[in-house]
């Protein structure tokens, strides 16, 4: 009898341990797993640690003093006990099994959204290429042809600030690595400091994010080719 109420004291505190320990943040999904795995281990050390104490012969002892003394305890006590240990461990497996359907779903929900990660961006893309396809269609002058290209390029810019991308400055502006990849460099006696004089192909930001360095030209100061070369 004395066993059995300690089974059942000893799931019901780590039951309730097991509640507190397992609340997790929705959005960080990758912590389910090792959850999961805490609480499996933490129902199977208390069942294992009851079972090990009987075989050895070792007397169990409560948490805490209990009002049932096996001497006096009757068929109904033990009946439950038996039901309050069944029902928590039906409760831990059923939280298992919710923490595994929830995982399930989320690794689903973010493989799709890897998967159209570009949708709404590609959506609006489609009227550039429809506009590209009616200039090519065209029959209109060198004249027009250039309008719709440059209307098309407004288009364009317009889509890329909605999507968060801005142009790198960089002719005129201090040489930064950061943000600049330099592929040649001249010297420049008006300059004391690595300046970039030409911009071969330029650069972008997304959100403050690098999504292609400027290709530039860098004018340097005078007798500070050692320099260009470790900087440049």
């Amino acid at each position: 009898m004395g066993d059995e109420r300690h089974v059942a004291d000893d799931l019901a505190d780590r039951g309730d341990d097991l509640e507190s320990d397992l609340e997790f943040d929705a959005e960080s999904p990758e912590d389910l797993e090792s959850a999961m795995q805490e609480a499996l281990k933490a129902v199977e050390k208390a069942s294992e640690t009851t079972r090990a104490k009987r075989e050895s012969g070792d007397e169990i002892q409560p948490p805490v003093p209990i009002p049932i003394r096996p001497e006096t305890a009757s068929d109904a006590d033990v009946v439950m006990l038996e039901e309050e240990v069944a029902e928590l461990r039906d409760r831990s497996t059923r939280t298992l099994a919710d923490f595994e359907n929830f995982r399930r779903r989320v690794d689903r929900e973010r493989r799709e959204d890897r998967r159209f990660a570009a949708f709404d961006i590609l959506r609006e893309f489609l009227a550039v290429v429809d506009n590209l396809e009616r200039a090519l269609a065209s029959e209109g002058s060198a004249d027009d042809m250039k309008v719709g290209v440059e209307l098309i390029h407004r288009q364009m810019k317009d889509l890329m600030k909605t999507a968060g991308v801005e142009r790198i400055s960089s002719v005129g502006e201090e040489f930064d690595p950061r943000f600049h990849e330099a592929v040649t460099h001249h010297e420049d006696a008006s300059v004391s400091v690595p300046i970039v004089s030409g911009e071969l192909q330029p650069g972008y930001l997304m959100y403050d994010r690098l999504l292609r360095p400027s290709v530039v030209k860098v004018a340097m100061p005078p007798d500070s080719d050692t320099d260009a070369d470790s900087d440049v």
